[in-house]
C-alpha cells in the first residue's frame, strides 16, 4: 500500500505543481488503485506515473471545486480508450453525477465499462467489503465537502507451522482451512480449532486523505490514529487570517490536527503556488514544531505506508 501523487497544487495549476489528485496503490491488497479527486491534467499526470487508469477501481471527489474535479471528463472518456472495461465506481457530493452525465452526454462519449456514482448524502460508512472500510465525515470548506477515511481491515496472524507439525500434521489442505480460522475434524479423530494455531492478528491500516478545510472537528475525527494523514496545507502560518476567511488551512493548522488526533505521518498537500522552491521549507518547518513525523508532498512523489506489524519488528 504506498500514496502517488499525482498533483500537489492550490487553485490553479503552476509549473512546479499540477492541481489535486492523489492515488492509492492497492496492487498488493485487491489488485487495483483507488483516486482522489481529479483536477485539470489528471490523465496527463497518470501517463507520466506508475498509475494505470485501466485498474483504477473507485475514484473519490471531496468536493465540486475545479481543482479537484474538472480532469474527471477526459479521464473517465481515456479509460475506454486505454481498454478498461471493469466497472468503475464514483463517490462525491449532490451534484456530481450531474455533472458527470452532462459533460459525457453534451461530449458525445462512449464509455466501455460500467459507470456508478454515488452521490454522498450523509456522513458515515460508504463502502464496505471484506477487506477495507471507508468513512466520511463534513469537513468546512466554501461548498459541500467531504473528508475520507480508509481502513484496512485486520488480517489474520500467521498459521504456526512449527506447532501443526510437531502434531504430525503435513503442509495441505488442512492448513489452509486452520489459516481461515475453522474448526477442521482430522481422520484420526482429532478436533483442531483455528484460532489455537494462528498468530496475532495483523493490524490493518489506516490512511485518512481530507478535501479542502480550515481547522475542524471533522478533520480531527477522521484523522484519530491514522497511519498517514494527508491535510491541505494551502498557506503558511503567517497568512492564518487569509485562510481562514476562505476556509483553507495552514501549515500549522495541519500539524495540530495531526498531533491532537494521534496520528503517525503528516504529509501536506495542496500547496498554494506562491511557495515556490525553498519557500515551501517553511511549511514544513512550521509543521514540524507540533508534529515532527511531517512531510510536503510534491508531484510524482510516492510514500510507502508498512503494517504496523512489521514496523514494530524494525
Amino acid at each position: 500500500m504506498e500514496l502517488y501523487f499525482l498533483g500537489t497544487g492550490a487553485g490553479m495549476p503552476s509549473k512546479q505543481r499540477n492541481v489535486t489528485s492523489i492515488a492509492l496503490n492497492l496492487l498488493d491488497e485487491r489488485g487495483t488503485y483507488w483516486l482522489f479527486d481529479c483536477g485539470e491534467g489528471t490523465q496527463q499526470q497518470i501517463l507520466n506515473s506508475p498509475v494505470k487508469l485501466g485498474r483504477t477501481e473507485m475514484l473519490f471527489i471531496s468536493h465540486l471545486h475545479g481543482d479537484h474535479l474538472y480532469g474527471l471528463p477526459g479521464l473517465l472518456s481515456s479509460r475506454s480508450y486505454l481498454g478498461g472495461d471493469t466497472p468503475l465506481t464514483l463517490y462525491g457530493p449532490p451534484g456530481l453525477k450531474r455533472f458527470v452525465e452532462t459533460a459525457l452526454e453534451v461530449s458525445g462519449a462512449h464509455l466501455t465499462y460500467s459507470l456508478n456514482i454515488v452521490e454522498i448524502d450523509q456522513e458515515g460508512v460508504i463502502f464496505e467489503d471484506p477487506s477495507f472500510i471507508v468513512e466520511t465525515a463534513r469537513l468546512e470548506h466554501r461548498i459541500e465537502c467531504f473528508g475520507f477515511r480508509i481502513i484496512e481491515k485486520d488480517q489474520p496472524g500467521k498459521l504456526m507451522h512449527d506447532k501443526l507439525a510437531a502434531l504430525g500434521i503435513p503442509a495441505g489442505p488442512v492448513y489452509g482451512q486452520l489459516k481461515q480460522g475453522l474448526t477442521v475434524q482430522l481422520e484420526d479423530g482429532r478436533t483442531l480449532h483455528g484460532a489455537d494455531y494462528l498468530g496475532a492478528p495483523i493490524p490493518g491500516r489506516i490512511v485518512v486523505i481530507l478535501g479542502d478545510t480550515r481547522y475542524c472537528q471533522g478533520a480531527e475525527y477522521l484523522a484519530r490514529g491514522a497511519d498517514v494523514l494527508v491535510h491541505e496545507a494551502t498557506f503558511a502560518m503567517d497568512k492564518q487570517e487569509l485562510a481562514y476567511s476562505f476556509d483553507h488551512a495552514t501549515s500549522h493548522d495541519a500539524a495540530k490536527i495531526a498531533r491532537d488526533a494521534g496520528a503517525g505521518a503528516l504529509i501536506l498537500t495542496h500547496i498554494s503556488s506562491r511557495y515556490q522552491g525553498d519557500a515551501v521549507t517553511e511549511l514544513l518547518q512550521e509543521a514540524q514544531q507540533l508534529h515532527a513525523n511531517s512531510y510536503v508532498a510534491k508531484d510524482f512523489w510516492n510514500f510507502e505506508i508498512p503494517r504496523k506489524a512489521f514496523l514494530n519488528e524494525m
